[in-house]
């Protein structure tokens, strides 16, 4: 059974909690009675916040322990829980069109306008007091983060910067129950990837409640050789409530320190592996796909340290969206005959070293990254295939967004975080117009025969670009 087959229920449910602060009602609001009484000594200050702290994270330890540890099995074995990243994406485009009358098309066209992304510190929010510890103060004094704390210990370097007010960190700290989900088998991991696991979560920008709620990717401190950038969370409202990379549950949000603010999370959060690891660990989906890039030699690239590139975004068609191409189609692209044409519209799918997420661009061919974008906006991405760009029209109101490849195809799973680049899942297989500078020949879902596809791609069969 198809998982997005039960995703427009997720998307209905996201509709009415993602845009409200209440979705949060449930969980223990810390940031809201910190320090009543102005009145007290500072040593009864100090062991109310450890005590408020504590009780912040009461309710995560049952909520941790219930999850279980089978479930947390495939994320320390894989990296990532890709069915949740399946299940837990606001799939039901064809719910929901945020392009409205006055605005049917993105404002400008062309390369996207970049603009430098605000710096400045954010105010805390009102709760009655100023905090009187950071964050690392914080998670080392609560009888909650424990290991956390520990860990945190381990890294001199790290401790200091959690302890700076160079900047307002966001802390999403899993609980000590959070980590008895790791499996008991294995040898423990090198120091090395214990420190990017920490600054995996941890932000250096400040990200309370309300933002995080609005948010669909968060930048991190953890960044991977083959990204160019730093690694990004990704933030969902899902049927189990507020989740972090779609299993990790928040549980505790808004304990704010001098220097930041934590949020409790039930599941650590490890870092994801590459796109061609998330492509094999989901056969049920990219099955077709998989089996494209072997045939024609390009699963070895984007599966191999041997081409360097500064992150990507793989527009990656489903099986079912192959399906749709009809069987003569698909007959003929994987046939001996076809294998040139299957190569040439693979490469039609990938962009090399521009990252486009939902919320951010990386453009590593510039040196150029924006954040900071208006409720409409629009993007030419080149491909692989030479001299063949995907034009990218992307429409954001409140919790939703629509992103349309070529004005018809629609991005399905938004957000696949990858440590080499992003996945951007795509309702139909991609093919380039006849003529892209005046949009004659854009392909919009008819059925085209084997002659014409192959028209389409006939100049490219020979000559690519390399990845």
């Amino acid at each position: 059974m198809r998982l997005v087959q039960a995703l427009p229920l997720l998307t209905l449910a996201s509709a009415f909690v993602i845009t409200e602060n209440e979705v949060f009602e449930k969980i223990e609001k810390s940031g809201r009675h910190f320090l009543k009484d102005t009145h007290k000594s500072g040593q009864q200050l100090l062991d109310n916040t450890q005590n408020f702290l504590d009780d912040a994270f009461e309710k995560a330890v049952d909520t941790a322990k219930d999850v279980g540890n089978k479930a947390y099995h495939k994320v320390h074995e894989a990296g990532c829980d890709v069915e949740s990243w399946l299940e837990g994406s606001p799939l039901a485009d064809e719910e929901v069109d945020v392009w409205d009358e006055e605005h049917p098309h993105p404002p400008h066209h062309g390369p996207p306008h970049h603009g430098p992304p605000h710096h400045g510190k954010p105010k805390h929010p009102h709760h009655g007091h100023k905090p009187n510890l950071t964050v690392y103060e914080l998670i080392s004094k609560s009888k909650y983060t424990t290991k956390l704390a520990k860990l945190i210990n381990e890294y001199d370097d790290l401790v200091e910067t959690l302890n700076s007010t160079k900047a307002n960190f966001t802390i999403f700290a899993p609980t000590d129950a959070a980590f008895e989900k790791i499996p008991k088998h294995g040898k423990k991991p090198s120091k090395e990837f214990l420190k990017d696991l920490l600054l995996y979560h941890v932000s250096d920008d400040f990200y309370p409640a309300g933002r995080v709620l609005h948010s669909y990717t968060i930048p991190t401190l953890y960044e991977p050789e083959n990204l160019g950038h730093k690694q990004r969370l990704t933030v969902r409202v899902t049927l189990k409530g507020p989740t972090i990379n779609f299993y990790s549950k928040i549980v505790a949000v808004n304990i704010f320190g001098t220097n930041g603010v934590i949020h409790g999370v039930d599941s650590i959060l490890v870092p994801p592996p590459s796109v061609a690891a998330i492509i094999d660990l989901l056969p049920g989906e990219f099955s077709t796909l998989e089996l494209a890039f072997g045939k024609t030699g390009l699963w070895d690239k984007i599966n191999s340290t041997d081409y360097p590139h500064e992150g990507g975004t793989l527009f990656a068609p489903s099986n079912f969206a192959f399906k749709k191409l009809g069987p003569k189609i698909n007959a003929f692209l994987f046939s001996k005959f076809g294998e040139k044409y299957l190569k040439a519209l693979l490469e039609y799918h990938i962009v090399v070293n521009q990252t486009l997420y939902s919320d951010a661009f990386y453009d590593a061919t510039k040196d150029e990254v924006e954040t900071a974008r208006p409720p409409y906006y629009h993007f030419d991405l080149e491909t692989a295939l030479k001299d063949k760009s995907i034009a990218v029209d992307v429409a954001r109101y409140g919790p939703f967004i629509s992103i349309r490849l070529n004005g018809f195809s629609r991005v399905t799973v938004h957000d696949g975080v990858a440590s080499d680049g992003v996945i951007q899942v795509v309702s139909d297989v991609l093919i380039p117009p006849k003529n892209a500078a005046t949009g004659e020949g854009v392909w919009a879902g008819e059925e085209l025969s084997v002659d014409d596809f192959k028209a389409r791609f006939e100049p490219f069969v020979e000559e690519t670009l390399e990845l």
